[in-house]
């Protein structure tokens, strides 16, 4: 193998190493965002007096 070839193989590769880092980088923006939004959505539909009485008429 010469020296241009193993040279163009190592920045393909370099290349390619940086594109997967970005795109598991925007990978885990996305999960925690959505995750924030998880936690919003349960919190908003707690309703924690639900349940706490019981009227009963005969």
């Amino acid at each position: 193998m010469d020296i241009a070839s193993l040279s163009t193989a190592l920045s393909i590769s370099k290349t390619n190493n940086d594109v997967g880092v970005l795109m598991l980088s925007k990978q885990l923006d996305s999960v925690e965002t959505m995750g924030e939004s998880m936690i919003k959505l349960m919190e908003q539909s707690v309703t924690p007096h639900l349940g706490g009485n019981i009227d009963i008429s005969i």
